[in-house]
């Protein structure tokens, strides 16, 4: 009974096979040879399976044996046979089949069946399955050849196989008897139906029938077309002409996942793009191979329709029965078109995207759409996606180093070939600013602008650790226990994660640069000596360097400089700094140009080494040595004055007591300018140290003391240290106009010196006068002494003469006569043959120190008039204490210039219209009677 149940199954197998595999319709096979070759087909794999039975090998483990031996043979290389290893084990696996053996023994007995199939074609080689109503069936008749006892067939006909029972025949489809005993009504109606369909009339196309359609739609949802179904481009499908419109409507719908596919399937096949587009590639394979799945299934389920349609009477209600209709195709597949539209869509977009572009694309349709269908399909392309992204985020976060070989990942290294852009501001910062930048543009939309910064600035500063400051250990150490795999799925943890290596990456190279590198100490000493804060030492810089500096620049010398410079440091608080710090302070002389002194060529010099340089710049030296060099020339105004002014002083009790009757109302006036220009360089010098730079230091100071600084941080707080300090300490040059503070400064400044100088002259005189009137009381007490005139005529008519006419007076109502006799034997010449020259020289002298005063005090209130029109409170305040007893008028320079500008004119004007005037007098011509020359003779007004 077992084995009885068993054939039939076989039997019945063997039946649905050939009637889901024959390219015409079972039904309407014609009678003749098509029939007679069907019947054929059947009987000939029922014998071969029945033959088989009586082979069966009693080891179950004979089969992979044979088969393996059978690899190993026909093979040279032993690939096959250790593939079909791997094969069969997991064919053991599987719980579905049970006699998996028997499968084995079957497929090598029918590899092994040499023998042709009496004759037979192949069906797939007698008709076009690609046009199976458009090609008749031409079957030849064939003899069976004659056999041995043991063979299946003889002259006589077909025998079936000793022990063989007769074959269950419901199991066999109507349309395909096993004999030719069928029923004639039966016979009749089967050529009827195969005349119709298979012969068509030559005027009209055959029209298929919608189970046809269902049979080639598993093969055109797979981009492959078929007779009724052909793919003419990538964009086009053509269907017949003659279909009703419901029908052409359905399988338009259907056209859309045909082609979708077949361009998402090139796609997936191409190789170009980087690893997110491989990813995508990818992602999108995967979604194509469980699309293909829903087709398999699609496919088994118009198998098992077509099965009931062969055993209906009706075509319309076996379909019906079934399940399966185009429109329910329609409906299977319209989750699954959606999803193909939705990858075209994100394909045909991304072509000129790559990297987080690409994934902000996948996002917005997960974030931005309304259809869960659509968020969740994004949200599941976008996993996949994403990991390489995740992949290049976790090496720069964790190692410091940017494994972007396709240049997807926003962040960007440059190219150490490139020629950037020059600014001056970032001249040798190209290790920490320039070596990495972030690109906008290519931060997904998974990730905000903050924490973009902040992966950024991680891995920037890991770098840095690495490479500049020479902790790669603690790279290493660092990556070792934090790193960790980032996925899309886990952004919560992801940022978590994002946080505390920013926290814990900024706090080591804050540490790096405050401690190992001394960053700090470095600026506080160009705050001291750069920015003259140690006041002690500057105070004897400037003191031992002051008569070296006097002379031309050429005769400087960097020996002398340094000596100085080392005896200012060893005799001042700066002795104690650290030697680090001294080390790095030196003296040098800039660039010269003709006619320089020392002054204006020398400079402090404050090394800065790497890494510290990224902080402290080659533009913030450039600043440093700006500010330097306007203190250095204050400071040494400030010196000149305080030093004329304690000569004056000094003089004052002494020498310049004498001359009072002369040049008490000069000296008045010099010490009263040089008051003045006193207190404005004592003000200027107090505003720049404490109002300026002092309370620059203190924001700095805060700034880099905070908890959260970064590197960035701190070069933003020290460029904005330097540029305040420029800014509010009247050390901006204005581009705009040709008068601003700097400029109103250094004019300042100059008229400074030149009364130092007018004064020093004017102590010389004083001097000299006071040395011409000692000499000439000496040289009447020792005539007197002798028992001679103190002073004879002549020496009083020099005296006269000379310029001091108040002592000739003196002399002369003194009653004083000496002989001319006495004078001419005994008595020098009391005053020196130049008097007149010293006339003069005390006229010019005055006259120039009243033009130097005058143009002081003109500047000084042009520029407190520009001081209380700053917007910064701190610099009006400035004009407000060098002004506090409104001694000074400020004036609008400019509407100066403008009345004065407009004065000229008018007296160009005036002497134009008298010249004019002039030149209108009357000319007569006289003739001359010889040489008829003509003398023109002009008359006056």
């Amino acid at each position: 009974m077992v084995d009885q149940q068993r054939l039939s199954r076989i039997d019945g197998a063997l039946s649905q096979l050939f009637n889901s595999i024959l390219p015409v319709d079972p039904a309407s096979v014609d009678d003749g040879p098509a029939l007679h070759w069907l019947n054929s087909l059947v009987e000939n794999a029922t014998n071969t399976v029945y033959a088989g039975l009586d082979d069966i090998p009693p080891d179950i483990n004979s089969a992979q044996d044979l088969i393996k031996r059978k690899l190993l043979r026909e093979n040279a290389s032993p690939e096959k046979a250790a593939r079909f290893s791997n094969l069969y084990s997991r064919l053991l696996a599987m719980p579905v089949l049970n006699q998996k053996w028997r499968i084995l023994y079957l497929l090598y007995s029918l590899s092994e069946d040499k023998t042709p199939l009496n004759g037979l074609r192949s069906p797939i080689i007698e008709l076009d399955p690609r046009a199976p109503f458009e090609t008749k069936i031409h079957v030849q008749p064939h003899e069976r050849p004659e056999s041995d006892q043991s063979g299946q067939y003889n002259q006589q006909g077909p025998v079936e196989p000793r022990a063989m029972p007769e074959s269950p025949r419901r199991n066999l489809p109507k349309a395909l008897p096993r004999d030719h005993e069928s029923h004639p009504q039966e016979r009749a109606k089967s050529i009827d139906l195969t005349k119709a369909v298979v012969e068509p009339s030559p005027m009209a196309p055959p029209i298929p029938s919608e189970l046809d359609l269902l049979r080639d739609l598993p093969f055109n949802l797979q981009g492959l077309s078929s007779s009724s179904y052909k793919f003419i481009s990538a964009s086009a499908v053509k269907l017949p002409t003659n279909l009703p419109v419901p029908i052409i409507s359905l399988l338009n719908t259907l056209a859309e996942p045909c082609l979708l596919y077949k361009t998402l399937s090139n796609y997936v096949n191409s190789q170009d793009g980087g690893l997110v587009n491989q990813s995508l590639r990818a992602a999108i394979s995967g979604e194509l191979r469980s699309y293909l799945g829903l087709v398999a299934t699609l496919e088994a389920e118009i198998r098992r329709a077509s099965t009931a349609f062969e055993k209906g009477d009706d075509d319309h209600k076996g379909i019906r029965a079934a399940g399966v209709t185009l429109k329910r195709c329609v409906i299977w597949t319209r989750d699954a078109t959606m999803g193909l539209r939705l990858m075209t869509l994100i394909i045909e977009e991304s072509q000129s995207k790559k990297g987080g572009q690409i994934i902000t694309l996948i996002h917005n349709f997960l974030s931005s759409h309304g259809d869960p269908f659509v968020a969740g399909f994004a949200e599941r392309i976008l996993a996949h996606v994403a990991r390489p992204f995740y992949d290049m985020l976790r090496h720069w976060i964790y190692d410091g180093e940017l494994v972007d070989p396709y240049h997807e990942f926003f962040v960007v290294e440059s190219d150490p070939d490139a020629k950037a852009n020059v600014d001056p501001k970032r001249v040798a910062m190209s290790v920490w600013q320039d070596k990495y930048k972030l690109d906008a543009d290519m931060v997904p939309s998974i990730m905000s602008a903050e924490f973009a910064k902040k992966v950024f600035l991680i891995g920037k500063s890991l770098n840095f650790i690495r490479h500049n400051c020479g902790d790669a250990d603690w790279v290493n150490q660092y990556s070792q226990n934090n790193s960790k795999s980032l996925d899309y799925a886990n952004t919560a943890n992801l940022s978590s994660s994002i946080d505390t290596a920013y926290q814990t990456t900024m706090s080591r190279l804050t540490y790096l640069m405050s401690n190992k590198f001394l960053l700090f100490t470095h600026l506080q000493a160009l705050k001291r000596y750069l920015l003259l804060s140690q006041g002690d030492f500057i105070e004897l810089l400037v003191e031992s360097l002051a008569p070296n500096l006097d002379r031309p620049a050429h005769s400087q010398y960097r020996h002398t400089l340094t000596s100085q410079l080392e005896h200012a440091v060893r005799h001042s608080n700066a002795q104690y700094d650290d030697p680090e710090v001294l080390r790095r302070l030196d003296a040098r002389m800039i660039e010269l140009t003709r006619g320089d002194t020392g002054w204006d060529c020398f400079t402090l010099e404050y090394k800065i080494s790497p890494p510290c340089d990224v902080v402290i710049t080659q533009w913030a030296n450039t600043q440093y040595l700006k500010i330097f060099n306007v203190m250095l020339r204050v400071k040494r105004v400030e010196y000149s004055l305080n030093m004329t002014w304690r000569k004056c002083m000094t003089g004052a009790r002494g020498v310049l007591t004498t001359v009072d009757d002369k040049l008490a109302q000069d000296w008045k006036n010099a010490r009263c300018l040089i008051a003045e220009m006193v207190h404005f360089v004592n003000q200027l010098q107090y505003y720049i140290l404490f109002e300026v730079i002092e309370a620059s230091w203190e924001t700095l100071k805060a700034a880099m003391h905070k908890p959260d600084v970064t590197l960035d941080d701190l070069i933003e707080a020290h460029t904005k240290y330097i540029n305040t300090i420029v800014q509010k300490g009247l050390l901006a040059s204005s581009a705009e106009r040709e008068d601003g503070f700097l400029v109103q400064l250094h004019n300042m400044l100059k008229c400074m010196l030149g009364f130092r100088e007018v004064v020093e002259s004017l102590y010389s005189f004083s001097v000299a006068e006071y040395t011409r009137r000692q000499q000439f009381t000496a040289k009447v007490e020792r005539r007197t002494a002798a028992g001679k005139w103190g002073i004879t005529e002549k020496d009083f008519s020099n005296i006269s003469h000379s310029s001091t006419p108040s002592m000739a007076r003196h002399d002369r109502n003194s009653g004083i006569s000496i002989s001319d006799e006495q004078d001419n034997v005994d008595s020098p010449q009391l005053l020196p043959s130049n008097a007149g020259d010293d006339a003069t020289l005390l006229t010019s002298l005055r006259k120039r120190m009243t033009d130097l005063s005058t143009d002081f005090k003109t500047r000084i209130n042009n520029f407190l008039y520009d001081l209380a029109h700053q917007p910064d409170v701190d610099l009006r305040f400035l004009g407000v204490v060098m002004n506090f007893n409104e001694a000074y008028k400020p004036v609008n320079p400019r509407r100066v210039h403008r009345r004065d500008r407009t004065k000229r004119d008018g007296q160009s004007a005036d002497r134009k219209s008298h010249d004019i005037s002039a030149s209108s007098s009357t000319v007569t011509v006289l003739p001359l009677s010889a040489g008829n020359e003509r003398r023109e003779v002009a008359k006056t007004d």
